[in-house]
């Protein structure tokens, strides 16, 4: 055998790794939204897809599939168990994706996904129906103190970042609320419309969203250091007296195990969408706070986060509350 013949199957394996990086993504990329349709996240997800496609190149395609339930659990398990192959993607919220393994035993950890970078960053707050009996944090609280467990306030589920921020809310300030779990952020808009609710515990953005569109809502302030620009004119619970600071993350990930080429590849993708200035104004048209961070910074600040939540966890769990 001559040295021409034993370097033929060489030249033909390089040939084919370029041809597969070349390839990829060679068919539809899927995208998982863990919660209901409407609410920020599949909003979001639909507005940076067309993004994430355009800086993956080569025609490339991304459908967002929906698969809500038990506060994301069920589209978080799905991502974990899927293939790591770059041909499904989806958004990782904070604090859910951390809280639920937490609560009890699941199909995931956050060892079980490759993170791809942050997109949002959007601050918890509370908004009322204009009608209800309280516009301002202390009027909720004046209330709350005087009518115990009257207040009835709906999240999109136990352990969620509203959740979490509500309860902190009623320790800080003594007060006893009832908690009113929904399986997205629609069905608690629906339920404050129609006074079924005394509170709505939301993500600024989405309570920006409602506002906007008209409905009848009064937001009371929201959970951020400063006042986000979507939000200018909604003062911050600090500048109310209330030293609350919560929010959501919500970034891109992927099955743990991705290709080292397919993962760059897809991280470089989702951080030129974030910057990109079209994407930017279409999240501010919808109300989404963008807030990029690279994928080491996003898993850092999940590490530094799982590790508070597990602390409260041991101290106060949410689950009975």
């Amino acid at each position: 055998m001559n040295l021409k013949t034993l370097m033929l199957p060489l030249a033909m394996a390089l040939v084919a790794g370029q041809a597969a990086w070349a390839e990829y993504p060679e068919k539809p990329i899927k995208m998982i939204v863990s919660f209901a349709p409407g609410g920020s996240t599949d909003m979001t997800a639909r507005v940076l897809a067309p993004f994430i496609e355009k800086y993956l190149g080569e025609g490339a395609t991304i459908v967002v599939e929906n698969r809500p339930g038990a506060g994301g659990e069920i589209g978080f398990t799905a991502l974990a168990e899927a293939r790591p192959d770059g041909y499904t993607i989806g958004f990782v919220n904070t604090p859910n994706i951390l809280t639920i393994p937490i609560e009890r035993e699941t199909k995931y950890s956050i060892e079980s996904f490759d993170l791809l970078g942050n997109v949002l960053d959007d601050p918890s707050g509370f908004s009322v129906n204009a009608e209800g009996p309280f516009k301002t944090l202390e009027e909720l609280v004046t209330y709350a103190k005087a009518n115990p467990a009257a207040v009835t306030y709906g999240t999109t589920g136990v352990g969620s970042d509203d959740h979490l921020a509500a309860l902190a809310f009623s320790k800080q300030n003594d007060i006893q609320m009832t908690h009113v779990p929904f399986p997205g952020a629609s069905a608690v808009k629906t339920a404050l419309t129609g006074n079924h609710i005394t509170l709505r515990a939301v993500n600024i953005g989405e309570a920006m969203q409602a506002t906007s569109s008209g409905s009848p809502f009064v937001n009371l302030g929201q959970m951020s250091e400063e006042r986000v620009t979507i939000a200018t004119d909604v003062p911050t619970f600090k500048e109310q007296g209330y030293e609350i600071i919560s929010a959501s993350l919500r970034g891109v990930g992927a099955p743990a195990g991705l290709p080292d080429d397919v993962r760059t590849r897809l991280a470089d993708a989702v951080a030129k969408a974030a910057a990109d200035p079209e994407f930017q104004a279409q999240a501010e048209k919808i109300f989404s706070p963008v807030r990029y961070m690279s994928p080491e910074e996003h898993l850092a600040t999940f590490q530094a986060l799982e590790a508070d939540l597990k602390t409260l966890w041991s101290e106060q769990p949410w689950t009975a509350q």
